[in-house]
């Protein structure tokens, strides 16, 4: 098991629209991407983190370079974040 963590930056004005560019890629996210287990939408006052489960780090490695990724979800969050996303990959022992 592997976690991929990605931590937001987004001012509260602009949570809604970030936890919608969340929803409309979670089921397309589990339905599609090779190793997908699960994903999670944290929110904290300081920041939003979207934790993502995966059957190993490879399969985390390549949901970060996949289109899914890069074009529809960096795509949909870049006009929302103040800073550029935190991405941590944890394995599991």
């Amino acid at each position: 098991m592997a976690y991929l963590e990605i931590t937001l930056q987004v001012d509260p004005v602009n949570r809604v629209a970030a936890a919608g560019v969340y929803e409309k890629y979670k089921q397309p996210f589990l339905d599609t991407v090779p190793g997908a287990t699960s994903k999670e939408l944290l929110v904290r006052n300081e920041d939003v983190q979207v934790l993502h489960g995966f059957q190993n780090v490879a399969d985390a490695k390549a949901y970060l370079a996949s289109d899914l990724f890069t074009r529809d979800v960096v795509g949909g969050l870049s006009p929302l974040l103040k800073a550029a996303p935190e991405v941590r990959l944890y394995d599991t022992v």
